[in-house]
């Protein structure tokens, strides 16, 4: 049996073949137009790097290049009567003007990004499984729509992707841009269900689920970080976690606040003001057996906010708390029920 850290380590290997020189340190002058000072300079020369919101030493390659994991730019959907999918996948869905579609795990594990069109309105679906974290925006920003890529690179473990209009880098978990012309902007985010198919199926028995574009090219259905779930420390993290929950322990992420699923978990339900968190068994882990359809039940949450016409669905994730920690590190974890 493989473990994810036997898989990670070639990705490890090119990691430190790809940093032979230096990363520009906190103080250093804000002109990076040297590559003595910046890495990644000639493999991104389309790339601002005078605008940025952080120091580049806070960015690491992740083993694969530029589009090395490759973002989906043309879906392809099935309906959910055609789809093989177990009840139990983890999936990611969206509703836009009626319009619902689902994009497992099991595909954006291998993909991370798609670029989408949902009722009309060009989106961006993305997951990182390093941090478990899954994400929609929208992608038309001032007028213009952007199409997004995998850079290749991490920002506390998390994916950092990018666009090809002005090749700017952008944090999946904040939705900003971090990098280039764009640095300080940030994307719409639009509320999207981390669930299992089933659920979807019940609730969009007319929606649309994403398959492969080429079923033969991935090991779609199985989890590259196999035990994942289960380890120590989060990989290629290099921050400091000093919560009273393991750092690889799921928590439910609504802005600035998150509660740990366990303790969603046992509540059933949690009301904190306008947002209503509930919790039922049924999903899938996707980071913890070789098989998705085989990992570990950590239930589906779903977080709704209360408006003067009824619950309607909120943004939130539920990441991994290390991740949440570090982008958020005034946030509030709730590790008891007010």
């Amino acid at each position: 049996m493989t473990s994810w850290r036997t898989l990670t380590a070639g990705a490890l290997a090119l990691l430190l073949s790809s940093c032979d020189s230096p990363a520009q340190s906190p103080g250093e002058s804000d002109s990076v137009d040297s590559a003595q000072f910046n890495p990644f300079a000639s493999a991104w020369p389309e790339t601002d790097f005078s605008r940025r919101s952080i120091d580049l030493d806070e960015v690491m390659a992740g083993g694969p290049p530029r589009d090395g994991i490759p973002p989906i730019d043309e879906p392809q959907f099935v309906s959910v009567r055609a789809s093989a999918l177990a009840d139990t996948v983890p999936v990611m869905s969206i509703i836009i003007d009626g319009d619902a579609r689902t994009y497992p795990l099991s595909v954006l594990m291998w993909h991370e990004v798609v670029n989408d069109v949902v009722g009309g309105e060009p989106v961006v679906i993305a997951y990182c499984p390093l941090c478990n974290s899954g994400a929609a925006f929208a992608r038309e920003i001032n007028g213009v729509v952007h199409d997004f890529g995998t850079s290749g690179l991490l920002r506390n473990s998390d994916l950092v992707m990018y666009d090809r209009q002005s090749f700017s880098w952008w944090q999946q978990f904040t939705g900003e841009a971090i990098v280039g012309e764009m640095t300080g902007t940030e994307l719409e985010w639009i509320p999207v269900r981390m669930e299992s198919f089933a659920e979807f199926a019940a609730r969009h028995r007319n929606g649309r689920v994403l398959v492969p574009n080429n079923p033969g090219d991935r090991d779609y259905g199985a989890n590259p970080y196999e035990g994942y779930d289960t380890s120590n420390w989060p990989f290629l993290f290099r921050g400091e976690f000093e919560d009273p929950i393991s750092p690889l322990a799921r928590v439910v992420v609504v802005g600035t606040e998150a509660w740990p699923l366990d303790v969603v978990r046992d509540a059933g339900v949690i009301e904190s003001g306008n947002l209503v968190l509930t919790w039922q068994s049924g999903q899938n882990s996707a980071l913890d057996a070789r098989q998705i359809d085989q990992g570990t039940d950590v239930g589906t949450v779903t977080v709704q906010r209360r408006t003067d016409s009824g619950l309607e669905d909120a943004v939130y994730m539920v990441p991994f708390a290390f991740a949440f920690r570090a982008f958020h590190p005034d946030g509030t974890l709730h590790t008891e029920i007010d």
